[in-house]
């Protein structure tokens, strides 16, 4: 059984799921999404004596970024997106910032290529290429906890919007099908907004991928 653990904060203005993984026993973080407040983030997860080492974007949006260049400055962590994302991570008017009064940018340190295994503190994950809510969404797989990180992709029986820049109805749908649904079925899925649930689950339940 795996000691990898997952903890999560809920931030921003649409109550964005953040999640931090970290092995039982040990203080060292791999930092999912900073929706928002890095210096809270930082300071939160520093009264648990937790050490950010490395932030990883599922997608550009805001309510995902908000909280990364503060967070990266206190903690010194790099941050990792996929290299379909630039556009929205280095764009305000894209990533919808600017509509929302507050533009934000980020340009992380390292962009990763579907497929790609990064290991941080002494935890792999791997990158799934998941376009369909924006073009380089993406989500990260813990394979041996059984865990995925599904950014706005995939919720609880039902699905990331696709209205917005490069987003697309066809390509979410297929990134389900063929990326995610490919997993194992009880492999557990933490998604950007709700309640946690499983690739089984959602191939059962889940409406929009009928």
């Amino acid at each position: 059984m795996s000691d990898l653990k997952i903890g999560r904060l809920m931030l921003g203005i649409v109550q964005t799921n953040c999640y931090f993984v970290y092995r039982e026993g040990t203080n060292e973080v791999i930092f999912i999404d900073p929706a928002d407040k890095g210096d809270y983030i930082y300071e939160t997860l520093k009264e648990k004596d937790l050490h950010v080492k490395g932030i990883l974007l599922t997608h550009g949006h805001f309510d995902h970024i908000w909280g990364c260049n503060k967070l990266r400055e206190l903690s010194g962590a790099p941050i990792y997106a996929y290299e379909e994302e630039k556009v929205l991570c280095e764009d305000a008017v894209v990533n919808v910032s600017e509509q929302v009064g507050r533009p934000y940018t980020v340009i992380p340190d390292r962009y990763l290529k579907d497929g790609e295994e990064i290991t941080i503190a002494g935890m792999t994950c791997k990158l799934i290429a998941t376009p369909g809510h924006t073009v380089g969404s993406c989500c990260y797989y813990f394979e041996e906890a059984g865990i995925l990180i599904a950014g706005d992709t995939l919720f609880q029986e039902s699905v990331g919007r696709t209205d917005l820049a490069t987003g697309s109805a066809g390509a979410l749908v297929r990134s389900i099908k063929d990326k995610l649904f490919t997993l194992p079925d009880d492999t557990k899925v933490y998604p950007g907004h709700g309640d946690v649930t499983t690739i089984g689950n959602e191939k059962q339940y889940n409406p929009f991928v009928q």
